[in-house]
């Protein structure tokens, strides 16, 4: 805090009255407030969040040239499309023409700006919420409990006055989306939302101004007739809520990728001919460029190592934890992380050819293809919509030709109706409901719902396609075992080791250090240490000279590893890594490392697989290594190793292809293409923020058996979302009949509006009871 306190003093000295404009956005920013700066030619400038800072690191000259101009809204040329019809592509920003939603860029951008359409809703909600929370109460407390706040013949022309708002500009976004269906002839969610709160606020509007058209049994003994503001209102509302959320949760997807591009550097240190290293932005590099990477710094491009060597961390790609030794001539990708060595690099591939770049390409693409679960209540809209309005026509004709006196009123309330007692309040609610008790309901047990997608996917998975480091193992490895050669003890062992291996860079030195410090070994004394690159280290320990490494090593310090070499192969075979020690020439014992398997990961995949599920691993680790991890958790139904982020998303989607609806389960960076491909992804919450933001699922603790729990709720839910719709068509089936007169030649029974409303609303009731249920479910 001490230095953040300094930096504002110092900024405050600098610019105590001016404010300072951020040369990306424009935004005016108070120097003495800022969070995000960055000094460019001796001159100090200031940004109004860290995106515009990142942009504006990456090419100065770019913004500074447009003396701080905002950026384009869309980039000319940029395809966008609509998130629920991906087959809708055109140049820059619209609506789409199927449903009327805004359409999204296809290419992903670092610009982390909220969604306008999400902004526009948010602000609809609060004032349709505001608005509705007294006209229920108006409405329904006169109805309900003979509570008055206003006097009858003033009550409609209030609620008029609170519901108009709601409907005619909250709402609004939904009526030109109801229209555009109905232009285009996809019926779907729009469509019923249009007709029934259109229905129900017109009537409410004919009812308030000219109550005098309807017949003297309609009126109440106030003399007026019964209105239905509040399920205009309400309505609007709730399927706003619905919307907000559902723009929340794509947002969550935009961050994902985000995190992957993110994982690139913003600019690179190029070594030009005369050998003379600058920074440049990315977007500045070439195929054939030198370029120079510190110790820390992220790989900016796909290349080959030309000069020096490094352990470069490239867990990005194949999800392991060891660092892999990179020399001369050695490939490197883009966005993985150098270790302490520094070298020089010959860019290979840049821009959109990186791995990386496809690696975000492919999770974009996969996340855009989801259809989302209301493609349902869609479907069944289609032919839903033009029955109910069809019936209300007919209803109307009927009533006007063979109708008893009043005709033209009989006939106008009657078709009115079959409109309101059809409004799609409860086909709005069933699907979010019960998504949303289920969403609480897991995060109890461990199982974070990220959509309802995920749900209705995860319900028919027969297929769970899982990572092994990190998913079935710990992802982090230790030493698990020092086998002695010799009459020197393990402890002594362990202490030599360790104390060598303190000075060591190698991957695998840290667990053989953790294990020394967990037992209390000693740390002794350490002169002369050498490292051999590609085959161990050696140095002189409390007199003696120890070596630790492989075969070729010990054969270097003339130790026969010939005594050992059969148990090495063993313990390699189980999955682990293997080292030789030798103490003065003489071979001392071996050392493994491994990555333990999970607690209870045995049980969970029995059990998984008594349920039904065919369970196939799919690592970039070494197919020994990979064997070995499927016996000690029982055996897998299939097993393929050594597999890049693009083999893996192609082993997912052959499985697709062979008629296979598959789950993934994963946890790292190399993941997220293959956790977005599958028909549900399962992030292990220990694992990446970009493996649990391509997911649909997140088990927050890593805990194998939250799958099989995933999988109870997953049914219970879509079998309570199958029960609402029941319901809500059940309603409407027998409704719709009655409203429209049905009953009147038999027993003379009209459905008032005022009865159509209570019956929607009864509906509604039933849908959100039913979905509570799912708190009680066991799971």
């Amino acid at each position: 805090m001490a230095e953040h306190g300094h930096d504002h003093q110092h900024d405050g000295d600098h610019h105590a009255s001016d404010g300072a404009t951020d040369p990306v956005c424009g935004m005016t920013v108070d120097p003495a407030m800022a969070r995000h700066k960055a000094t460019h030619d001796g001159q100090e400038f200031y940004f109004c969040s860290a995106g515009c800072r990142t942009k504006f690191i990456a090419d100065p000259n770019r913004y500074l040239a447009g003396d701080g101009a905002p950026e384009p809204e869309a980039t000319p040329g940029a395809i966008w499309t609509c998130p629920m019809h991906p087959e809708i592509r055109q140049e820059g920003p619209g609506t789409c023409p199927i449903c009327g939603m805004a359409l999204e860029p296809e290419e992903p951008s670092f610009d982390d700006a909220p969604n306008p359409e999400l902004v526009d809703f948010t602000r609809r909600l609060w004032v349709a919420g505001i608005l509705a929370v007294p006209l229920l109460v108006l409405s329904m407390g006169a109805d309900m409990f003979g509570l008055r706040l206003v006097n009858a013949a003033a009550s409609p022309w209030v609620q008029l006055a609170l519901a108009a708002p709601i409907v005619l500009w909250a709402g609004f976004p939904f009526f030109a989306r109801g229209a555009a269906s109905i232009r285009s002839g996809h019926y779907n969610m729009f469509t019923l939302i249009a007709i029934g709160v259109g229905a129900a606020f017109a009537y409410s509007v004919v009812a308030t101004i000219a109550p005098h058209l309807f017949p003297p049994a309609f009126h109440t003994i106030h003399g007026q007739v019964p209105v239905y503001f509040e399920a205009a209102g309400v309505v609007v509302a709730l399927v706003l809520l619905g919307q907000v959320l559902e723009l929340r949760a794509r947002a969550a997807t935009g961050r994902a990728i985000r995190a992957l591009m993110d994982l690139s550097p913003k600019t690179a240190r190029r070594i030009d001919e005369h050998d003379e290293e600058r920074e440049v932005a990315l977007d500045k590099v070439q195929p054939g460029d030198r370029l120079r990477v510190r110790p820390g710094d992220a790989v900016p491009v796909d290349g080959i190592v030309v000069e020096g060597h490094s352990h470069i961390d490239e867990s990005m790609l194949t999800g392991e934890p060891e660092p892999v030794e990179k020399q001369v001539d050695d490939p490197v990708t883009g966005g993985t992380v150098n270790g302490t060595g520094s070298f020089v690099m010959r860019a290979e591939a840049v821009g959109a050819h990186t791995m990386l770049a496809r690696i975000v390409r492919m999770v974009a693409d996969a996340q855009r293809s989801r259809a989302p679960i209301q493609a349902v209540a869609d479907r069944v809209s289609g032919w839903f919509v033009p029955s109910v309005v069809g019936v209300s026509g007919l209803t109307f004709i009927v009533w006007m030709l063979v109708g008893p006196d009043p005709r033209f009123g009989h006939a106008l309330l009657n078709a009115i109706a079959v409109l309101v007692i059809a409004c799609p309040c409860a086909l709005g609610l069933a699907t979010p409901m019960s998504v949303m008790v289920a969403a609480g309901r897991g995060a109890h047990a461990g199982v974070l719902i990220r959509n309802a997608e995920a749900l209705q996917a995860f319900e028919t998975v027969d297929t769970l396609v899982i990572d092994k480091t990190g998913t079935l193992t710990e992802g982090k490895p230790r030493l698990t075992a020092i086998e002695p050669n010799g009459a020197l003890g393990r402890s002594d062992i362990l202490a030599l080791a360790a104390s060598v291996e303190r000075q060591s860079e190698h991957p695998l030195a840290g667990a053989i250090v953790a294990a020394a410090e967990a037992e209390g070994a000693d740390a002794l004394q350490v002169r002369d240490f050498t490292s051999h690159t590609g085959m161990g280290v050696e140095a002189t320990v409390d007199g003696h000279r120890v070596a630790i490494g492989n075969a070729a090593m010990m054969h270097q310090v003339g130790a026969d590893p010939a005594p050992m070499e059969a148990r090495a192969a063993q313990l390699r075979a189980a999955g682990g890594g293997t080292m030789f020690v030798a103490i003065d020439a003489t071979l001392t014992a071996v050392l493994t490392v491994a990555d333990p398997v999970r607690p209870g990961a045995r049980d969970a995949i029995t059990e998984l697989r008594a349920n039904g599920l065919r369970v196939v691993m799919l690592t970039g680790d070494n197919a020994t290594t990979a064997e070995a991890v499927a016996d000690a958790v029982g055996g897998l139904d299939d097993v393929r190793a050594g597999l890049t982020p693009e083999d893996k998303a192609g082993a997912i989607r052959e499985l697709q292809s062979a008629g296979h609806s598959v789950a993934m389960a994963g946890d790292g960076i190399n993941d997220a293409p293959a956790l977005a491909a599958a028909d549900v992804g399962l992030a292990m919450g220990t694992g990446t923020d970009v493996a649990i933001e391509s997911a649909g699922i997140t088990l927050t603790k890593g805990d194998l058996a939250a799958i099989v729990r995933a999988r109870r709720l997953a049914r219970a839910t879509m079998r309570n979302i199958r029960q609402n719709l029941l319901f809500s068509f059940l309603f409407n089936g027998i409704g719709v009949p009655v409203a429209a007169g049905a009953l009147y030649p038999i027993a003379g029974i009209l459905l008032s509006p005022m009865i159509a409303g209570a019956a929607m609303a009864l509906s509604s009731f039933t849908v959100v009871l039913n979905a509570l249920r799912l708190n009680t479910t066991r799971l």
